[in-house]
Formats: C-alpha cells, structure tokens, sequence
C-alpha cells in the first residue's frame, strides 16, 4: 500500500493512470515516480539520509553511541527528554534496520518533498518522529531507536495529501479508495501500542494541517 501511495502523490504520476482503476501500480511507474522525485534534487532529504548514513558509520566505530542516544526505560522521568530526538539517530537493531530504514528514508523522502516541498518535509519528519518517539518513552517502547517512525510520519502526511486533492489532478475517491488503508494501518497500530502507528497517525494529523487544500496550489505553496 506504501508503494501505490508513493505512485499517486508522487510529482510523476499525473497521467492517471495510477491505482488500480488505472491497471495498478506497476513497478516501472514506480521507478519512474522515485526517478523523477529525485531529479528535483530533494536536497533535505538528501542532508537527512547523510546524517543517517554518518550516523550508521558511527554507531559501529563507536558501540556505545547507541545506548547514550537511543530510547531508555525511565529516560522522561529521569529528565532525559532529549532522547524523543536522539533516537532518530541511531538504528537500535543494527544493520538489518539500517538497510531498511535508510533507502526507506531516501524513496519516501524524495518523493514527499517532490510532492509537499522542503519544509514540509522536514517538518513532518521531525515532528512526527520526536513525537512517535515521546509516546514510546511514555510505555509504549522505552528501549530503542531508529527513523523508521519518522518515515512512516512522511508515508501518513502524503496519504492525506492524496486524499485531500492537494497534488492535482484531483482523482475520485473510487480510484484512491486503498490510501485509506494507511490512516487505517495507524490506527491498528497504535492500538497495538506499536510506535509506527504513532508515526503513521503523527504524519497524517500534520498533513492535516500544513498540506494546502485543493483551492490553494501545492505547487505554488509548497515553494513560498
């Protein structure tokens, strides 16, 4: 669902023919939607995957970066909120979570920022994954860290930006209909207490309210 989402709020996919009254979202127009996205030089998503990718240089080179940034039991009691932010630093889990979560953050970055424009993007990714990050520390998952649920922030605001009309041309809603299913997946997750459902609901309540609506232009917007 991730994947079609990308295809219809990507800057690429104007030509209607995404989703699956369109014949689906097939892997070249996939491709073509991330090439595009990245052509426009998404240069905030390129300093974030930076960071990262620095990030996960030095986590190896230095172990105990990882326990001095990550998620902690009692770290919000202890004072220690700076952590909500820290967190998305480090990929607690080791490589398998750096090879997921860094090309994630460049594929959905690109595309975000292509779609919503810069400060959007940063805005969303931070915001939505200190938040994701609070609720954690607050009993959630208080050992931990990782971007992931900053991407997922990124995934739920273009959701809403394609539900919203907000990327023209306009598409009926019975062509979109399967967006839904990320709100959808966020709600399922945060009853589970899973912390990406925090991102996803994070990333669709800031898409509420900083994605313009249909009668002001992303286009123009999205570059003031």
């Amino acid at each position: 669902m991730g994947v079609r989402t990308l295809v219809l709020a990507g800057p690429a996919s104007g030509s209607g023919t995404g989703g699956p009254a369109g014949g689906g979202a097939g892997p070249g127009e996939v491709l073509a939607v991330v090439r595009a996205a990245l052509a426009r030089r998404p240069w905030v998503t390129f300093a974030l995957f930076a960071v990262m990718a620095v990030m996960a240089v030095v986590q190896y080179a230095v172990p105990s970066v990882v326990g001095d940034l990550m998620r902690q039991p009692g770290a919000l009691s202890d004072g220690q909120w700076w952590r909500a932010g820290s967190a998305l630093l480090v990929q607690s889990s080791g490589i398998m979570q750096i090879v997921i979560n860094l090309p994630a953050l460049l594929v959905v970055g690109a595309v975000t920022e292509a779609a919503l424009g810069w400060w959007r993007t940063l805005v969303i990714f931070l915001v939505g994954g200190v938040l994701a990050h609070v609720v954690s520390l607050a009993g959630w998952s208080t050992q931990g860290g990782g971007d992931s649920v900053a991407v997922c922030a990124l995934l739920g605001a273009l959701a809403v930006s394609c539900l919203l009309g907000a990327n023209p041309p306009r598409r009926p809603l019975r062509d979109t209909w399967y967006v839904l299913l990320i709100p959808a997946a966020g709600t399922l997750l945060c009853l589970l207490q899973n912390n990406h459902g925090a991102g996803l609901a994070a990333g669709c309540l800031l898409g509420l309210a900083l994605v313009p609506r249909p009668g002001r232009p992303l286009a123009r917007s999205a570059t003031a």
